[in-house]
């Protein structure tokens, strides 16, 4: 069998013409230490506050604390599988969820998983950032239009707008989660009889900190009284760490904003915002940060005044939708003097 060299050279010409170089470049460190829902990394100089990262069994976590010699970063799932020396890598993305109609009459966790045995999502598109800036002076317009809760003393007394927040504060058992479920609940009617999706109040119900029956009786009860069709559920239970339970309320405002931002409206539910904050302070206390009153740490208002902010009426020109939102804060032998309550109340 004979070979002609311009044969040869022919095959080699090819081979080198058709090499492709798929070389993936990425910003890796090391974990120092891993514990408590924390791990400190040695490496990823530049990476942004508030930025995902991965480690070696695909767990994500977020850059929170950018200190001179190491990265403090709040780990998304359970921490027991990383171990010291693992590598982290940088995912060049700011922490985002899926938003869009596909997620009504879902339950998902903080970072937008499925978490209902009902498939994956559909009709999701998009995907926003969890921690956006809320809307400037401009694009807003003032509450005018009633936001109908369908019990009679909230609607007559005190009626809550388009738009609007409303604290519902009181004791553990007072009926304040049922105040809020009763209120989805209650927009059934007026979904059914809307022409168009403008006409629609879309409701986010997000769980924090709570026990997984309770909220499995929660979604049960919408989905017997028909309103999960319209209803997202972003849970985070007792038993997630407190990364997540932190996440939580941001994901689903994220949701609730595509609502608004769409020329649509939506209602979303914090049950409960204590619950977040005490998260928040074990997270900022395992990342030496200085504690203040009741040991949380300083920017706990900015915390929770950002995230309300949020909620909001908009104008004409950005489509005259809105978000509000009904935010439930937990007393302490009906204290409502203390840290939280009036941080929220303020």
């Amino acid at each position: 069998m004979d070979i002609s060299p311009a044969e040869i050279s022919g095959i080699l010409k090819s081979q080198i013409e058709n090499f492709g170089v798929e070389a993936e470049v990425s910003d890796v460190g090391q974990v120092l230490s891993v514990g408590d829902g924390i791990a400190r990394i040695y490496g990823l100089d530049s990476v942004q506050a508030g930025e995902m990262v991965e480690f070696d069994g695909g767990i994500k976590g977020m850059a929170l604390n950018l200190e001179s010699d190491n990265v403090g970063v709040v780990i998304f799932g359970d921490d027991r599988s990383i171990k010291e020396g693992d590598t982290v890598k940088r995912l060049d993305e700011i922490v985002a969820a899926p938003v869009g109609k596909g997620l009504l009459g879902r339950v998902v966790n903080p970072l937008g998983e499925p978490i209902d045995g009902k498939g994956p999502l559909t009709d999701v598109a998009e995907r926003a950032r969890v921690d956006v800036k809320a809307p400037g002076i401009i694009p807003r317009k003032s509450v005018h239009e009633p936001m109908m809760t369908g019990i009679k003393a909230i609607d007559a007394m005190i009626p809550v707008g388009r738009g609007q927040r409303e604290l519902v504060i009181g004791d553990r058992q007072t009926g304040k989660t049922a105040v809020c479920i009763d209120t989805i609940l209650n927009q059934k009617p007026t979904n059914d009889a809307a022409k168009s999706e403008s006409e629609k109040l879309f409701c986010v119900y997000v769980a924090i900190g709570q026990k997984r029956s309770t909220v499995a009786q929660v979604v049960k009860t919408l989905e017997e009284r028909g309103a999960l069709d319209y209803t997202i559920v972003v849970s985070a239970t007792a038993s997630e760490p407190a990364p997540l339970q932190y996440l939580a309320p941001f994901t689903g405002c994220a949701m609730g904003e595509w609502f608004r931002d769409n020329g649509m409206h939506a209602l979303i539910i914090y049950d409960d915002l204590s619950k977040q904050a005490v998260a928040y302070r074990q997270m900022s206390l395992l990342l030496r940060r200085p504690p203040g009153r009741e040991a949380y740490p300083g920017d706990v208002f900015y915390l929770h005044s950002r995230l309300l902010e949020r909620a909001a009426k908009m104008g004409d020109a950005a489509g005259n939708g809105s978000l509000t939102a009904l935010p439930i804060i937990e007393t302490q032998a009906n204290d409502v003097s203390a840290y939280i309550p009036t941080n929220v109340i303020s």
